[in-house]
């Protein structure tokens, strides 16, 4: 007999061999592996007593918390399916994506209320809104909390034999950076086999302990939300990412790993209290959603005491496709392993990634000519939520087509050098606004860079960087400029620097450069000069 695939597994197997372990650490409550199973087979229960029927989808509008972990498991014994929201989102982004899917029921936290309230009467198919952690007082929501319906609420495990691994099991929407979001539609047998190729890469121990600082609304915080339940390990949830309170984890938790977004990262090395606390069982952090530098990584290990190393994927892909930890067998110098350290890398097992011309061909392996990286694996996502021209484009060859453009290295590292529409054409040269932001990054003075293209007479386009600052450092447009120039080749240096105090982001740290451009009256979309 078939067993189906399903990442509810995972808990029933944490449940029966852990039950008296820690599971989830969450603010001042602690769950055993036991307490964990119980409510989300309550949550299940719960569900299906309000006539959640099969396929339904239901979302939630939480930020980082033992509950939220909960859904993950007792949504899909509900046999429903699961819409995590990003909470960062506009009320008319959110209120689009729940009536795209669909969605019948929404859970959300208390600081959501005037949120969700600015948008619930636009809803066509949300009949029931359930506060998680407070009681309800307005009229509009269900007169039973989270925690009411689940102490009411009667056990549900259903039968393993009764999943079906190719349907649909969590719901994830893409950032919508260039476009409206769509739903990324992933099935019980991507999660549970991204799970399993991550945690055995990454050696995932019961004895591990583990603290969620991406949110988890972002395609299960990057695996973990799975990782850590399949391997019976310790999840420390982190509801806000705040330098100190993330130390104050650390050190009172014994965390191990944690993975981190590149602003997230240098918040920490230049976090002034960072000296005041233990950070010795910190063992290594991963940092993704963003191009990092191997200056970056170079200051994670030497002021934070452990490994460091990039990651990469796509929500496409549940997420994780790619792992720049350094292989055994390879041997550098300090700096060079940075670099290593600091690029896309290599594929994780069960993963096949490739680097691709416009006709599909492979790109050769000089780190200099450039083409998209297309994977192929156990965890690409079964579609887009009714978008079949759009999933058939994406996933067309049997490959997924990822948009990023990267070169491979001799070494089979693969480094990517920018998305499709943020390449820069200048006079028929194709620049990376990655390489330029890479190299304003390297100056001293500079704490942020994001490079897009602007238009120009001659060239037809040319790069402007837009900068922030160090606290208490200074510097000019010119001095910058020609810190590139010294750098890097002159027709891809800035033209123009703008400095500015932040800069718009999306849930995982990708700049928006949608936004840059509209301020800053620059271009996107250029179609890369064939090589």
């Amino acid at each position: 007999m078939n067993i189906p695939l399903t990442p509810v597994r995972f808990l029933r197997y944490a449940e029966k061999q852990f039950p008296n372990k820690t599971a989830v650490v969450c603010q001042d409550q602690r769950f055993t592996y036991a307490q964990f199973a119980d409510r989300a087979a309550r949550l299940a229960g719960a569900l299906r007593a309000a006539g959640v029927k099969a396929g339904d989808r239901v979302a939630f509008l939480s930020m980082n918390c033992h509950r939220l972990l909960e859904a993950y498991f007792g949504v899909l014994d509900a046999g429903a399916v699961l819409l995590p929201l990003n909470y960062r989102l506009a009320s008319h982004e959110l209120s689009y994506i729940l009536n795209d899917s669909a969605a019948t029921r929404l859970f959300l936290g208390q600081d959501f209320l005037g949120l969700v309230d600015s948008f619930r009467t636009k809803l066509t198919s949300v009949h029931s809104h359930h506060l998680l952690d407070a009681t309800p007082q307005a009229d509009w929501l269900a007169p039973q909390n989270y925690e009411q319906l689940l102490a009411a609420a009667t056990p549900h495990r259903a039968e393993i034999t009764s999943f079906d691994e190719d349907s649909l099991c969590e719901l994830f929407y893409t950032s919508g950076t260039s476009a409206d979001p769509k739903g990324v539609m992933l099935t019980h047998r991507n999660i549970y086999l991204h799970a399993l190729h991550i945690a055995l890469f990454h050696h995932t121990k019961f004895e591990d302990v583990f603290l969620h600082t991406i949110p988890l609304f972002h395609a299960n915080g990057w695996g973990a939300a799975h990782t850590i339940t399949l391997m019976g390990a310790t999840h420390v949830m982190s509801p806000r990412f705040i330098p100190q309170e993330v130390f104050r984890l650390v050190e009172r938790e014994q965390v191990g790993s944690l993975s981190l977004v590149p602003i997230m990262a240098s918040a920490l090395v230049n976090c002034p209290d960072r000296s005041k606390y233990d950070l010795s069982t910190l063992q290594w952090i991963t940092i993704g959603g963003a191009a990092s530098f191997p200056s970056l990584m170079r200051e994670v290990e030497q002021k934070l005491g452990c490994k460091c190393f990039s990651g990469y994927g796509l929500t496409e892909c549940s997420p994780s496709l790619a792992t720049a930890e350094l292989k055994s067998d390879v041997a550098c110098e300090p700096e060079e392993r940075y670099l290593l350290q600091s690029m896309t890398g290599y594929a994780y097992p069960g993963v096949e990634l490739r680097v691709v011309d416009f006709e599909d061909q492979d790109v050769p392996h000089d780190g200099e000519i450039m083409g998209e990286i297309i994977a192929r694996s156990d965890s690409v996502m079964a579609g887009y939520w009714k978008h079949p021209a759009a999933t058939a484009e994406a996933l067309r060859g049997g490959w997924f087509h990822t948009g990023d453009m990267a070169v491979v290295m001799e070494n089979g590292y693969i480094l990517i050098v920018d998305r499709k529409k943020d390449i820069i054409v200048s006079g028929g040269e194709n620049i990376s606004s990655l390489e330029v932001e890479r190299t304003l990054l390297a100056h001293p003075a500079v704490y942020e860079a994001a490079v897009i293209a602007v238009r120009d007479d001659k060239w037809g386009e040319v790069p402007k960087g837009v900068v922030i600052l160090k606290p208490g450092w200074a510097a000019t447009e010119v001095e910058l400029i020609e810190f590139c120039r010294s750098n890097l080749a002159h027709y891809k240096c800035p033209r123009s620097i703008e400095f500015c105090e932040t800069l718009t982001k999306t849930a995982t740290g990708k700049v928006l450069k949608k936004e840059l451009r509209k301020k800053y009256g620059g271009v996107s979309g250029s179609l890369m000069r064939r090589q």
